[in-house]
């Protein structure tokens, strides 16, 4: 089975860089920072600013871009933690023979450094994201190039991700879904999505995707065409 996952709100919690990240942008600009900026951890960032603005030009959007990606190259990315319990689970499904990438809405060149910061790069097979200029931050374009460029099916993989943008990306590239309840995603928002699951804690997590790896590749040697 392939299993794609988020970053953000799924293996580390970088709520502290993106609101400190966000704060140094909008202070730059003279615009009000909210008290409460949680909802902010997921979504594409231009599409972040782009709410925070008040009648936002592109200009300004791709100006508190551009200041956000100062401080966040400096600091931000580091101002960030793995949810207890991540690495066991990427080694658990890597001893199990699955293949692991992330598919993440951030910067590619970003995720790629924090995610090795971390210690977890010889977990996953590559890890996907956005372009600096915008391209592939819809998770649905970036799970379409991530099936083309791997050359795997969508029948044999699984999306892991803990917001709405996660499990909608899979439902239009016929993916399954699974969403991590342990991050930023609200109940109701990930339910509204109906994914196969919602799970607690990443332990947990680990345990169900070996489960759903084990019964459809049962089902497959019965004869039935379902997901691998």
């Amino acid at each position: 089975m392939n299993i794609l996952f988020d970053l953000d709100g799924t293996l580390t919690d970088p709520y502290r860089g993106i609101r400190n990240c966000i704060a140094h942008a909008l202070d730059a600009m003279g615009a009000p920072v909210p008290d409460r900026l949680e909802w902010c951890v997921g979504p594409p960032l231009r599409e972040s600013f782009a709410k925070l603005l008040e009648g936002p030009a592109e200009a300004d959007v791709e100006r508190a871009v551009a200041l956000y990606r100062e401080r966040f190259l400096e600091r931000g990315m580091y101002e960030n933690a793995l949810y207890p319990g991540v690495p066991e689970m990427l080694a658990v499904l890597t001893a199990a023979g699955h293949a692991l990438f992330v598919a993440t809405s951030k910067p590619r060149v970003y995720a790629e450094k924090i995610v090795a910061h971390f210690g977890l790069s010889r977990h996953f097979r590559r890890v996907h994201g956005a372009e600096l200029d915008g391209t592939r931050t819809a998770k649905g374009e970036l799970i379409r190039h991530i099936l083309a460029t791997e050359g795997i099916e969508a029948r044999q993989t699984v999306m892991v991700g803990d917001r709405e943008h996660d499990l909608i990306g899979a439902g239009e590239n016929g993916l399954r879904a699974v969403a991590a309840g342990w991050g930023y995603g609200s109940r109701e928002e990930l339910t509204s999505r109906h994914p196969e699951a919602i799970l607690a804690a990443p332990k947990e997590a680990g345990a169900y995707l070996l489960a759903m790896a084990s019964e459809a590749s049962g089902a497959q040697r019965g004869g039935a065409s379902v997901c691998k």
